[in-house]
């Protein structure tokens, strides 16, 4: 039996940045029957995502590609249009070569209003993507604010002392909402 391959490409976020385990590793423990390869690197944003097409995600052909590009974009910083344009590109150049299944995350919230409200533009190109290319997304941030609403925690519970990086409970809120998406495409 041929084991389906979920590939992940991002920045900081999926690659674990301050952390022992991210939510890919997370994950890939309870995937068993899929392989899980995660392409992402720290302070990558969307550019080398395009950049490093050809051998992050080309070479594997995965069923699936999950992008999770967007804080290091907002941090670097990469303009909205810019960033806008290399998800569609991302997504054109793998639905030309392999047609995968796409799925698109945003991240978390943040407590300052200010960055919430700069980084929500980014979530919001996201959207656009998603809704334009009939891509999946998975809005964490809303998942966040639920659960921290429910819990009557605070965003910094989840966050490292850098908010722009979950630490390792924010990491497994993460691998929740991603998990729950990933079940649901593979069923």
């Amino acid at each position: 039996m041929i084991k389906k391959k979920i590939l992940i490409r991002g920045g900081s976020i999926p690659a674990g940045y301050g952390v022992e385990k991210s939510y890919v590793d997370i994950i890939r423990r309870k995937a068993c029957d899929v392989e899980i390869i995660n392409r992402s690197r720290v302070k990558d944003n969307s550019f080398q995502g395009v950049w490093t097409f050809t051998e992050d995600i080309d070479i594997y052909k995965p069923d699936m590609v999950v992008l999770h590009f967007g804080i290091d974009d907002a941090y670097q910083p990469v303009y909205r249009s810019e960033f806008k344009e290399n998800l569609v590109q991302i997504i054109r150049l793998a639905r030309k070569r392999f047609n995968p299944e796409i799925i698109l995350l945003t991240s978390h919230p943040f407590e300052n209003p200010y960055d919430m409200e700069m980084i929500y533009i980014y979530y919001r190109v996201i959207r656009e993507v998603a809704v334009d290319l009939q891509c999946d997304m998975v809005p964490v941030h809303v998942f966040w604010m639920g659960i921290i609403e429910e819990l009557g925690n605070s965003i910094s519970d989840y966050v490292l002392d850098d908010c722009r990086y979950p630490n390792e409970r924010g990491h497994e809120l993460y691998a929740d909402v991603v998990w729950q998406k990933l079940k649901e495409k593979l069923s």
